[in-house]
């Protein structure tokens, strides 16, 4: 079975439940059943996803939770793939915006991430969920639109703007997606960090020869030291955030500077520059 993925389901009907136009269906033009709402089935999807995962996402399960038969369930939506879109709309339209426009740069590019990061470890499978093509419902374009607005105004191009959140977001993603991994393992190992390291430390002392890896001998410790783990999952967030916001200060000032000798070029180039 295909891995669960947004964007997989019919476009026209999703994009009709997206923004409730029609209940999705082709011709629908007398509506659902009274006694049920498209909002109804998907917050009950919602539930399952962050009780138990996607897997327990089914129209059965969902049916089940709502008192109903599955057929009913298709009155409203066609099926799981058009459902996942909706899930996503719906927990984008109900997230913060916290981006405060007279804030500056750093501390608005900062509040989009850490939206995004507190919506996916509440929400664990929404990371795992690919998503190259999102959802272009009410809640993704609001989401999109609240956050172009961190990189407004700084004097990069619109191509700049939309490619530095695309990549603000990527980095959020992947840290989040690790940071969940570690989560796992940790609960389905049923080891912490501490006891991982007690059951299998002797046995790494005596095949591991720090000669041959000094690098790895000192930088492992100091950072086994500093996160009483093998990883940090907040640190790794962190001095990442960092260098993504390093990296666009340089940008910024490279965008500047170029403006600035496009100006210089155009007085030099006018009569009695």
């Amino acid at each position: 079975m295909a891995k669960d993925r947004s964007s997989a389901g019919d476009p026209s009907r999703t994009l009709a439940l997206l923004w409730r136009e029609s209940d999705g269906r082709p011709g629908a033009g007398r509506g659902p059943r009274p006694g049920l709402t498209v909002d109804a089935v998907v917050q009950a999807a919602l539930e399952l996803a962050d009780a138990d995962g996607l897997d327990a996402v089914s129209m059965r399960r969902i049916a089940q939770q709502l008192g109903v038969t599955p057929m009913t369930l298709y009155t409203y939506v066609p099926g799981k793939a058009e459902l996942l879109d909706l899930m996503l709309d719906t927990l984008f339209l109900r997230m913060p915006r916290p981006v405060d426009p007279a804030a500056p740069w750093r501390e608005r590019v900062t509040a989009v991430a850490e939206s995004n990061r507190v919506l996916q470890l509440a929400h664990p499978w929404v990371a795992a969920l690919p998503a190259t093509r999102p959802p272009l419902g009410p809640g993704l374009i609001a989401k999109y639109d609240h956050e172009l607005g961190a990189f407004d105004g700084l004097g990069l191009t619109d191509l700049d703007i939309d490619a530095a959140l695309t990549h603000l977001l990527a980095f959020v993603r992947s840290t989040g997606r690790t940071a969940l991994e570690a989560r796992a393992a940790e609960r389905d190992s049923a080891m912490s960090d501490d006891d991982w390291w007690e059951v299998n430390g002797p046995l790494l002392a005596r095949v591991f020869d720090p000669e041959r890896h000094p690098l790895a001998t000192r930088i492992g410790a100091a950072a086994g030291e500093a996160h009483r783990s093998a990883y940090s999952a907040d640190h790794a967030y962190g001095f990442g955030l960092r260098c993504v916001l390093d990296g666009f200060a340089a940008l910024i000032a490279e965008r500047a500077e170029e403006a600035e000798q496009a100006g210089r070029a155009g007085q030099e180039e006018r009569p009695g520059g």
